[in-house]
């Protein structure tokens, strides 16, 4: 039987998520890339708690989005996301890729988080 993409992907983000767990000093940068959008948390796996979150549908952020190409929206959401964490006070996490490859709009995200003070 043929296995679906998102089964796939759900088969390989479990794989990864039992090598990396977020705790309340280095919590995990999670990402999730849908069609049109992008999101990305910062979690802490010990209380169950998303701490940070920013997407591409938050209303500070929608409005540039607009004439942007999906890799450009992926960099603002990171460097929007690094700025809301160091102004929280984390300044370390985790990279969960979500069991996508780590190349494109994914791997923008995280460069912009880097670039911005976040430290992986």
């Amino acid at each position: 039987m043929k296995e679906t993409r998102r089964a796939a992907r759900n088969r390989r983000h479990v794989r990864v998520r039992k090598k990396i767990s977020g705790t309340p000093d280095v919590p995990r940068l999670s990402v999730f890339r849908s069609l049109k959008h992008i999101y990305a948390q910062i979690i802490d796996d010990i209380s169950g708690r998303t701490l940070i979150a920013a997407s591409t549908l938050d209303s500070d952020i929608r409005d540039q989005v607009s004439e942007l190409s999906k890799t450009e929206q992926a960099k603002l959401v990171g460097k929007r996301l690094a700025e809301k964490a160091l102004s929280n006070g984390v300044t370390t996490v985790v990279f969960d890729r979500g069991g996508y490859k780590y190349h494109g709009r994914v791997k923008a995200l995280a460069d912009a988080s880097r670039e911005n003070g976040l430290q992986f």
